[in-house]
């Protein structure tokens, strides 16, 4: 386990083009590419895929990527390129989510997400990141330019386009695994990729939405897009978007089951882990701390560990190492700086020290 001091590595990039952008990075981070990949490869065979059929959805995953979204195709290429990799092997490290779905696999994370609008301050907002605990070396902050005058930091894994993050438009995404029972093994656009694009293009809500319904996945997830203005989940999957939006007194949260009435009804996640409509009912009695302007006073808000609502996730030895997960982060967005605010480690190690400011 990391201390609670520790700080996640940052990157920031120097190429505005898309494969020089990869390429930079995949040399910069050659062997770290590679252990993130050979983690993902065990976690795949563990959950019955293999490497040939990793590479089968993994390239499925990259022709729809380029098909969808060609700039961040060749993004993928350069990292494979500077790492000294086959373009199918980082495709399938942005793919990760959808292998996982193609192979139904259990036990896929615990996020839990708020964020809180009004009081005449800027939104508050707050998540953890839960993952399995052998891959607690996997994340990295990185900074770059899709267009010249546009930055964005994301908060993600070593290979992956993106995941959490803001952008200097005064967005920023923050992002919980959903399952649905129309996900399928044909291998769509990478949820991953989908937030990496809001992060590039959109300025505004309705920007964000309307580049998620253009996606056509394979995968479910919900992506939180928050800006000065207001908030909106995003509840994708391959039946649709669902759009959920703010409730009572500006306050959206999400943990990892869907919210949008249509979509439930094809839920999968919750019905194996149900520990998901607990969490989410800890989130709402908590709402009102959960707009505290200290992130530190909100991550103790948010902080729970009952069995039936471990918001904050330790992992456990006596489970499969696929099975096992912990939670490996805290993350906040800092919409007026266009930064964020991370803690490397579990919930309840936060403190006003830990933070890290990318």
């Amino acid at each position: 386990m990391s201390a609670p001091t520790a700080r996640f590595p940052a990157f920031t990039s120097s190429r505005l083009d898309a494969a020089g952008r990869g390429r930079e990075f995949g040399a910069r981070w050659r062997t770290a590419v590679h252990a993130n990949l050979d983690g993902y490869l065990k976690l795949f065979a563990a959950g019955g895929t293999g490497p040939g059929r990793v590479r089968e959805l993994a390239e499925r995953a990259l022709a729809s990527t380029a098909a969808w979204a060609p700039a961040l195709a060749d993004e993928i290429g350069g990292i494979a390129a500077g790492a000294g990799l086959e373009p199918w092997q980082v495709a399938a490290l942005n793919a990760r989510t959808e292998i996982l779905a193609a192979a139904r696999a259990v036990g896929e994370g615990e996020c839990s997400t708020a964020v809180v609008l009004g009081g005449g301050r800027p939104p508050r907002t707050v998540q953890t990141w839960d993952w399995h605990d052998q891959l607690r070396d996997a994340p990295l902050l990185w900074a770059f330019e899709p267009r010249s005058g546009h930055r964005v930091r994301t908060f993600t894994e070593i290979g992956v386009l993106g995941k959490i993050g803001v952008n200097s438009a005064g967005l920023g995404v923050h992002f919980n695994i959903l399952r649905h029972s129309a996900d399928h093994a044909e291998a769509g656009v990478p949820v991953h990729a989908v937030a990496r694009r809001i992060l590039d293009e959109a300025i505004s809500l309705d920007e964000a939405t309307e580049i998620a319904r253009s996606a056509r996945t394979s995968a479910s997830t919900v992506i939180t897009v928050v800006t000065l203005e207001g908030v909106r989940a995003l509840e994708i999957c391959p039946a649709g978007v669902g759009v959920v939006e703010a409730g009572a007194g500006g306050v959206l949260l999400h943990t990892n089951h869907f919210l949008d009435d249509g979509l439930a009804v094809g839920e999968d996640l919750g019905t194996e882990r149900p520990g998901t409509y607990a969490r989410l009912a800890h989130l709402e009695e908590r709402a009102g701390e959960l707009g505290d302007p200290d992130p530190t006073a909100r991550a103790r808000a948010m902080t729970a560990h009952a069995p039936e609502a471990a918001v904050c996730a330790h992992p456990d030895p006596d489970l499969p190492f696929d099975q096992r997960w912990e939670t490996i982060a805290v993350i906040s967005l800092d919409l007026p700086a266009g930064a964020l605010r991370v803690h490397r480690g579990r919930l309840c190690q936060v403190a006003g020290t830990t933070w890290q400011t990318f």
